[in-house]
């Protein structure tokens, strides 16, 4: 069995590389409602515009928190900048101003999904869509939220279902690619890193969960290659090393085993 730590490696990389939880993208977000129609961050913001963000869009929404453009971008700004906590508290006022406002409540749930509150969040999340209109960015967000709660049959037939909509979407098989790992699945695991890899231009984190998938298989030179195309050599050989590591101490027939111990105040 791996070790506990590296269980939390591939859960961190799978939430890591979950698109329905990253705050920076590529893709522009319309949020309607019965006033008007918003668009949140099309491009990629630096960390100084970000912190500059939370500045501006901070003191319009303590100013005005009914206007919900402000309040959007000011709780993206928090995400973006790590305060996920503070991005929740927002989004959670303008949740119950909005409560029928699917992309409000898909903007909420993520938030509480960066914070940890993975229950409350797939609670969320799944009044951001309905069988009629799928969003595959809520099913890849509520599919990454079940890999963390350890349910990861169900995370992937989220995944799968989001991607009859979006076809060989790199995101969606980035996280269906880890949710075979964290289920022990390496050869689909690696089937499906690799497809999301073909993607042109390839996002440095999908190719970094291919060589970790592919370094739990002891296929380490192949790993280090793959690793080293975004990382520096040493860093790679770092990585490698680790896995190597920690797969010849699991492997080690040597190794002690646990002695199991009854549990205090047992009767």
């Amino acid at each position: 069995m791996r070790s506990n730590r590296f269980a939390r490696l591939l859960a961190s990389a799978a939430i890591v590389g979950a698109a329905g939880l990253a705050t920076a993208g590529c893709q522009t977000t319309q949020v309607a409602d019965s006033t008007n129609s918003i668009s949140l961050a099309p491009e990629q913001r630096s960390d100084a515009d970000l912190r500059r963000d939370v500045i501006v869009y901070g003191t319009q929404y303590h100013t005005n928190p009914q206007d919900l453009n402000v309040a959007l971008h000011y709780a993206q700004a928090l995400r973006g900048t790590g305060q996920y906590a503070q991005a929740s508290a927002v989004l959670q006022q303008v949740s119950l101003r909005n409560p029928h406002n699917q992309t409000v409540l898909g903007e909420y749930g993520r938030a509480l999904a960066e914070a940890g509150e993975y229950q409350q969040a797939l609670q969320v999340l799944e009044g951001a869509t309905t069988p009629d209109q799928p969003d595959w960015h809520i099913l890849s967000a509520q599919g990454a939220v079940l890999d963390q709660l350890g349910r990861h049959e169900e995370a992937q037939r989220h995944y799968l279902t989001a991607l009859k909509i979006v076809p060989d979407e790199p995101t969606v098989l980035s996280n269906l690619g880890l949710s075979y790992a964290l289920s022990k699945d390496l050869p689909n695991a690696e089937a499906t890193l690799r497809r999301a890899a073909e993607h042109r231009p390839v996002d440095p984190r999908v190719r970094q969960n291919l060589a970790l998938v592919i370094g739990l298989q002891g296929r380490f030179a192949e790993a280090e290659q793959i690793a080293g195309a975004d990382l520096p050599p040493d860093q790679a050989a770092a990585n490698v090393a680790y896995l190597r590591k920690m797969l010849a101490r699991n492997n080690d027939p040597q190794k002690p085993k646990p002695v199991a111990r009854a549990a205090a105040g047992t009767s």
